[in-house]
């Protein structure tokens, strides 16, 4: 694809290197689960729990190296929407775009921002009531949108403060709780049982989601051959040290304890070091860590739909860049209104249960894409990143991801599939339209 000056024929800015793309993807995996999962985890594991951590940690490395790949190959806005779209087409493309920016992003940042929202009404009541709530919700996601807006180069900036803002909390905890740990809290009196690994396991794998947020603005990455494999390896990397240390210092502070924290785990651990401005410290972090998910999705998400605008999957008007900012702004604005809409109405929150099964979906498909490029396209060039041991590692994230899938509740995998279902009527139902349109009209190719 022919650039110049680092604008690229889209007519966005690549701005994004190695460190801000690794940085994201911490800001987008950290979210408001891991102030819960270790207590929820140890009711199940007790202090096995770190198994759990290290299975989900080897199963999420599977899958982004085959993200890895893919992403050195297709450099186009869209993240995973381009890649899935590049493998199989418009068709498949367009469902996993859906399934990507709705099923899991919009309705995920409206759940989370309802969580937000209800952690600040401790301090600040009158956000209970719905005029002050949605005066707040819609306030801040007009920021983020105009942030966002005025280039990428600011959401950027915006991701990395509000990034390491909510990680100092945990480093500290992390740092400072070391020195707590009774190593007796740590001993694993029996092996857990392989259905209980499994349980934490499925559990677990939600608090590692949130990465393929980061490659969505695939268009705006420098050199991505080079940054995103690179950048994966050290968001993920950085991801299994704060998780594992975490779980770790939770359970050597708290001891049998911590199975009966299941609603703020690290508040309590966080009292226990600190005393009681320690559990304050962690409250501010919940409210940051969920704020620094949303800046860095109102960074990404809109990416995907301004790809599939500019494919002819979505209308024309979603594609437009700011003639001064050279940012996706009608994409951006739109996003934003989705969110603030569900986040408004409370009706959303099984919807957000579907959010996992959406995103193994989209995942699945970037796995089968790995072989599938290689047979049409041939192995990845010199510059690319290219998996080791042919196709061993695909097979192995196929079977994993695969086996998630299979656990879905029905309630849940039926939402799926209905909202796959309503993609297939859109998608073949718009093109009849075109075509009749054309028919019409044969100067008409909208």
């Amino acid at each position: 694809m022919a650039e110049k000056n680092n604008v690229q024929e889209e007519g966005l800015v690549r701005a994004i290197g190695t460190g801000a793309l690794g940085i994201n993807v911490i800001n987008m995996i950290v979210g408001g689960g891991i102030f819960v999962l270790p207590g929820l985890v140890a009711a199940i594991l007790g202090p096995a729990a770190i198994i759990a951590y290290l299975i989900c940690s080897v199963t999420v490395a599977l899958v982004f190296l085959c993200f890895a790949e893919v992403g050195s190959r297709v450099s186009r806005s869209g993240g995973t929407y381009a890649y899935v779209e590049e493998a199989f087409g418009p068709f498949v493309g367009f469902i996993a775009s859906i399934l990507f920016w709705f099923g899991f992003s919009a309705l995920a940042d409206a759940a989370i921002t309802v969580i937000m929202v209800d952690a600040l009404a401790v301090l600040f009541p009158i956000l209970n009531d719905f005029f002050p709530r949605a005066v707040f919700i819609v306030g801040l996601l007009v920021f983020l949108t105009v942030v966002n807006i005025r280039g990428v180069k600011q959401g950027v900036r915006l991701y990395v403060f509000n990034t390491i803002i909510k990680l100092v909390p945990l480093v500290l905890l992390l740092v400072v709780g070391l020195f707590a740990i009774d190593l007796q809290n740590l001993v694993i009196p029996e092996w857990p049982s392989i259905a209980n690994i499994g349980a934490a396991s499925i559990l677990l794998f939600y608090a590692f989601n949130g990465a393929e947020s980061a490659l969505n603005a695939s268009g705006e990455i420098m050199n991505p051959a080079r940054t995103v494999p690179r950048g994966l390896l050290l968001g993920l990397s950085g991801i299994l040290v704060l998780y594992v240390g975490l779980q770790t210092v939770s359970q050597g502070v708290l001891g049998p304890d911590l199975a009966n924290n299941t609603v703020a785990p690290l508040v309590a651990v966080a009292t226990g070091v600190f005393g009681d401005w320690g559990g304050k410290m962690l409250i501010a972090a919940v409210v940051l860590s969920i704020y620094g998910n949303l800046s860095g999705d109102l960074l990404g998400g809109p990416r995907i739909i301004f790809a599939s605008a500019l494919d002819n999957n979505l209308p024309r008007s979603l594609g437009k860049v700011h003639p001064k900012y050279k940012t996706p702004h009608v994409a951006i604005i739109f996003f934003a209104t989705v969110i603030a809409v569900f986040a408004l109405s409370g009706t959303f929150k099984y919807l957000a249960v579907v959010a996992t099964g959406s995103l193994l979906l989209v995942d699945l498909a970037v796995i089968l894409a790995v072989p599938l490029l290689r047979r049409r396209d041939g192995m990845p060039k010199e510059g690319q990143f290219r998996l080791p041991f042919g196709h061993v590692i695909p097979i192995l994230a196929f079977g994993v991801v695969g086996w998630l899938l299979l656990q879905m509740p029905l309630n849940e995998a039926a939402t799926v599939g209905a909202l796959i279902g309503a993609c297939v009527v859109f998608y073949f139902g718009r093109s009849a339209w075109r075509k009749a349109r054309r028919n019409e009209d044969p100067g008409d190719i909208r």
